[in-house]
This record gives C-alpha cells, sequence and structure tokens, in this order.
C-alpha cells in the first residue's frame, strides 16, 4: 500500500539566541530525525510526555514551520522543497485540528462565513454552491444549518472543536493531523469527538496523524503507534502489539501510568519519577537512560538505532530482547475481580 504522507529524518532545531548580537548559543532539538508513514484511513498516534516535541511534529508535517532537514512527501511530493503558491495548493490536502478550538477560530467571524474562507481559498466548490457545502459540513458533525449566523464564543467547548473538524474538512483533505484534539474537554465529551473522528474517517476515508499524552485515548482509536521521547521516536508498532508487548522500558513507564478505573485497584509498578531532562542539554548515548531502571554503561555511551522487533514495529533500546525476554517468560498475574480482568483484557488484549 503506498503511504499519504512519508516523513523521512524530520528535524527541527530552534537556537537559543544570548549576548548583544543576538547569536545562537545553544539549539533545542524539538524534533530530532523523525521517520514515519501513514496509509490511506488509518490513525497514526504519536504519544509522549509534554516537551518531548510532538506539537513541534506537528507542525512540521503541515509545513506550519520549515524543517532543519529531512524530507517530507504527500503523495509523493516533496512539500518540504514546494514554493509558497504550491504549498498553499497543498495544504488542502493536508489540514490541522489544534488542542484549543477557541484559539484556532476567528471570533470576528460567523460560522458560515468561518466555513467559506477553506471552500474560496482551495476552489472546494462554486460559489452558487458554497452555502450548501457549509451546511453539509455543520451536518456532518453534528450542527445545525442555522448555526451559521452565529460566532465562536456563542458554543461549547465540544461544540468549537466540532467547528474546528468541519473548517479541517472543509478542503477535503486526504490528512488530518490532530494536535491533542481532546486534552481540553470533559471525558464524555472526549468520547463524542473520538466517536465523531472515528465515523468521518469510515464515511470519508480520511486518514490521521493524532498527537497524544493520554494512552487511554490513544488505545480507544489508533492503528498504530509511536512513542516519542525528547524528540526522537523509541517505539513503534501496531496499536495491539504496543499495548500488549510495550519493548522499550519508556514506552511500559507511560503504559504503567495510566489510572485503572477500579475501586481498590493498584496502578502497576515501574513509574519514573525523576523529570524529563532538559532539552538544551539531552543526555548522552540513549536520552532515557538516566531515568531508566534498566540502564547499563553502553546505555550511557551510545545512541541506540532503532531496530526491527517485527513487521512494522521498531525499537531504540539496547537491550530490549533481554527485557522482552524476561517479560515474556513471567506468568500473567490473575486476578479474582472480575471487572479488573475484563479492564485488563480490554487494556491489553487484541481489538476485536
Amino acid at each position: 500500500m503506498n503511504a499519504l504522507l512519508e516523513a523521512v529524518d524530520l528535524a527541527k532545531h530552534f537556537p537559543v539566541r544570548t549576548g548583544l548580537f543576538g547569536r545562537a548559543g545553544a539549539w533545542v532539538r524539538a524534533v530530532d530525525g523523525v521517520s514515519m508513514l501513514l496509509h490511506p484511513a488509518e490513525t497514526f498516534a504519536i504519544v509522549g510526555e509534554s516537551g518531548c516535541g510532538k506539537s513541534t511534529l506537528a507542525r512540521l508535517l503541515v509545513r506550519l514551520v520549515a524543517p532543519t532537514r529531512g524530507t517530507l512527501h504527500l503523495e509523493g511530493v516533496d512539500l518540504a522543497s514546494l514554493p509558497a503558491p504550491a504549498l498553499r495548493r497543498a495544504r488542502g490536502r493536508l489540514q490541522i485540528v489544534f488542542q484549543d478550538p477557541y484559539g484556532s477560530l476567528n471570533p470576528r467571524l460567523a460560522i458560515g462565513a468561518m466555513l467559506e474562507e477553506p471552500l474560496v481559498l482551495h476552489e472546494v466548490v462554486p460559489a452558487p454552491q458554497r452555502r450548501r457545502r457549509v451546511d453539509e459540513l455543520l451536518a456532518l458533525v453534528g450542527l445545525r444549518p442555522g448555526d451559521v449566523r452565529r460566532y465562536p464564543h456563542e458554543f461549547s467547548g465540544g461544540q468549537r472543536q466540532r467547528l474546528a473538524i468541519a473548517r479541517a474538512l472543509a478542503s477535503a483533505p486526504r490528512v488530518i493531523v490532530c494536535d491533542e484534539p481532546v486534552s481540553a474537554l470533559d471525558v464524555s465529551i472526549q468520547a463524542q469527538i473520538l466517536n465523531l473522528l472515528a465515523d468521518l474517517q469510515h464515511r470519508l476515508g480520511v486518514a490521521y496523524v493524532f498527537i497524544s499524552h493520554d494512552l487511554s485515548v490513544v488505545r480507544q482509536i489508533a492503528t498504530r503507534v509511536a512513542v516519542m521521547y525528547l524528540g526522537r521516536f523509541v517505539e513503534a508498532g501496531s496499536a495491539d502489539e504496543v499495548f500488549a508487548r510495550p519493548r522499550h522500558p519508556y514506552t511500559r513507564t507511560l503504559i504503567a501510568a495510566v489510572p485503572v478505573p477500579v475501586p481498590g485497584a493498584r496502578a502497576r509498578s515501574g513509574i519514573v519519577a525523576d523529570d524529563v531532562p532538559n532539552p538544551l542539554a539531552p543526555p548522552s548515548g540513549c536520552h532515557f537512560h538516566p531515568r531508566c531502571p534498566h540502564a547499563i554503561e553502553r546505555c550511557r555511551l551510545e545512541v541506540p538505532e532503532l531496530e526491527t522487533t517485527s513487521p512494522g514495529g521498531s525499537v531504540a533500546c539496547h537491550r530490549w530482547r533481554e527485557l522482552d525476554a524476561v517479560s515474556s517468560s513471567r506468568p500473567r498475574r490473575a486476578t479474582n475481580n472480575p471487572a479488573l480482568a475484563r479492564l485488563q483484557a480490554a487494556f491489553v488484549g487484541r481489538r476485536s
């Protein structure tokens, strides 16, 4: 299957300017050599702690910021080398939904005018059909055609996120990058937006890059998952495999930190308490080694490369084979709590 979106060795380094002349005294390697493929009608999730580079990567993927190095292809076209007019046309096929819907909507425009803007910019439909297309977009996201005269402040947070999704859909994109699209919403509203995204994918065939720090959300929506730490992918694979058999110590840490919503149940052990290292001075070797309980001298000295673990799966860890062997040989602890047993099976088992 041909990839819709392909990034190879994508990087973004920001200068930290000091002194009288503002020279770059240091560099923040927000994204430092990321490669990924996104296929049609799939959801590729990127997870990690705050400050790991997820949002910078989202902006790189839609060319809101230019890469320091690397290539980015959308349907075979290199976006990194496109001049401004061609890039503007290409953005019709590649859209983004931000975390804060209110901050991404123009408060001075009524909803109808806001949704017409991308129709005009990307010449999606002729002028006489634009109003009907606006009504269709509102219906797609579960809002009423009569809302066209209202302004963003008149909507709830969940409704504003629906409007942001409708605007992203206006140009008929093939790919939508969702940058923490539900993290600012209540849990019940989160579920509604996730169901909406899944329904739109089924109906329209759109592919998502889904950025999140919430693994319970990612488990619900993702086809494939990449785990990011200090600007790099440390593990990637199918959602089923990553959740059922995490191979990198950092991935295991993230999964162990997911709360278990069962009275009396304890979260699994293995959570590291240390803060994320300073990105201005990242650790040598494996960036995770100061927080890793399994680190050895090699981890401090040598940067691990991504190694293939299975078809479509990879991990960057010097000790993943021995840790995986120990984990596979350890019997799974049984539980006498039926509700907890069902929850654990749903969380780490294979999806039907």
